[in-house]
């Protein structure tokens, strides 16, 4: 059955724009409270990014969650991976957070986690949708949940980050610069560096509320590659809003994304013995990246895009790492969700013990050049149910051979079809994606 309200990733819109409203706010943590009400004794944790309308939705969740009778503990603002790592530590009933992760400050979103650090189950949500359409009551007055405040979060959070690595590895003399896209990593990425060892230049870390992702962070990484070059560090770490992406950058200046962070993390783990299972990618993942781990012998697997498919996959088919070359990296030995922080330490790690620099490692993996191409249509489009379709892709494939891949798929959430290509050489790559979108085009509109 359909979902309402949840998405891929929770629920997410504009703020003052149904649903993302301060009375659905406190509906909503009425109707999670109801469910998680019946998980037995304990409480809700309620943790956020920097972004203003934070402040107005955790009040209202916390109205919510009392009103059905159940405590929460706020933790303030903290990043997405460390609710769910204190959600399970704490043996919380579930961790909600309020976040929009990479969006701008003015949209705003809702993840829960359950009582294991995971995604909520679909059959959870449906529950939470069915007391949202209920009337809301109120408990008696001698069970309205309770409020505190965990005092100790942050510090929680950073001594289980430098935990993932081995305390053995030394970090000292690294000099690194790391974005925190002015989000929920402000206060925690910083010290975690500084605390293994490395000389750390922040930037990106002076919340205002407003200035969440804006012009910062993994989705601007620009900026950090001029700050890597002006304070010639080693590397650089661009997170997102709420913490759970992560691109890199080379001692050049050079961008490394999610897809080759991943290369050096299962390569790094193949070579100690600690690699299980396929790496799981998604459609979207760079053929390139998939021909370096078949050359090392790792299998690559392609979920659906999106972080949740990432997950479901590795666990299905017994893996612990997996991503999108977006930055989310998921590393199931370490956590149970995609970690920035997590991440970028297990990269720095391969870096001291194998003594290459990031660009060194990367040049495992030959990035091939994709084209996107954006049609916009009318209305759905059952793009396997039209022949002429179907001849152009076999038509672009049969040119590409094995150096190259095309993917058209239907956007889940706008009226377009996207048309990708990917290949060796770029004029071809463009020829190819320009040809194809144009017969794509003709094909649904005729």
């Amino acid at each position: 059955m359909a979902k309402k309200y949840f998405g891929t990733d929770g629920i997410r819109g504009k703020v003052g724009e149904y649903p993302i409203t301060a009375d659905f706010m406190l509906k909503l943590g009425w109707a999670a409270g109801r469910v998680f009400a019946k998980e037995g004794n304990g409480f809700v944790l309620v943790g956020k990014d920097t972004r203003i309308s934070g402040y107005m939705f955790e009040s209202a969740l916390e109205a919510g969650l009392s009103a059905a009778g159940v405590d929460t503990r706020m933790l303030g603002p903290m990043p997405t991976p460390a609710i769910a790592y204190l959600t399970r530590t704490l043996r919380a009933k579930a961790g909600i957070v309020i976040s929009a992760s990479h969006n701008p400050y003015y949209d705003n979103g809702i993840k829960f986690f359950s009582v294991n650090g995971t995604k909520l189950p679909d059959e959870l949500e449906h529950e939470i949708e069915e007391y949202l359409e209920a009337p809301m009551t109120t408990v008696e007055s001698a069970k309205l949940g309770k409020v505190k405040r965990v005092n100790d979060a942050a510090g929680r959070y950073i001594e289980f980050c430098k935990a993932t690595v081995p305390p053995q590895i030394e970090f000292k003399g690294m000099r690194i610069v790391i974005d925190c896209a002015n989000g929920a990593t402000y206060h925690i990425a910083p010290h975690v560096f500084r605390e293994v060892g490395a000389e750390v230049v922040a930037i990106g870390a002076e919340p205002d509320g407003l200035n969440i992702n804006d012009e910062c962070g993994a989705t601007k990484p620009e900026n950090l590659a001029a700050k890597v070059m002006e304070y010639r560090a080693d590397l650089g770490i661009a997170l997102d809003g709420d913490g759970d992406r992560i691109i890199m950058v080379d001692h050049k200046g050079e961008i490394v994304d999610g897809d080759e962070l991943i290369y050096i993390i299962a390569k790094s783990r193949l070579e100690v013995g600690k690699l299980s299972g396929p790496v799981v990618g998604t459609l979207m993942s760079n053929l390139g990246m998939e021909h370096a781990l078949n050359a090392i012998g790792v299998q690559l697997l392609r979920a659906n895009v999106g972080d949740r498919y990432v997950m479901e996959l590795l666990t299905e088919k017994k893996g612990i790492l997996g991503g999108e070359g977006s930055g989310h990296i998921i590393c199931l030995d370490k956590t149970t969700t995609g970690d920035g922080i997590v991440a970028a330490l297990q990269v720095l790690a391969e870096m001291r013990r194998t003594g290459k620099s990031l660009y060194e490692l990367k040049s495992g993996m030959k990035k091939y050049p994709q084209v996107l191409i954006n049609i916009r249509t009318e209305k759905k489009v059952k793009l396997d149910e039209i022949d002429a379709v179907k001849q152009a892709v076999a038509s672009v494939e049969k040119k590409l051979g094995d150096k190259g891949r095309v993917l058209l798929r239907s956007s889940g959430t706008e009226p377009l079809v996207r048309v990708m290509v990917e290949g060796v050489d770029l004029d071809d790559v463009n020829k190819y994606a320009t040809q194809l979108a144009n017969d794509v085009k003709k094909s649904i509109t005729s």
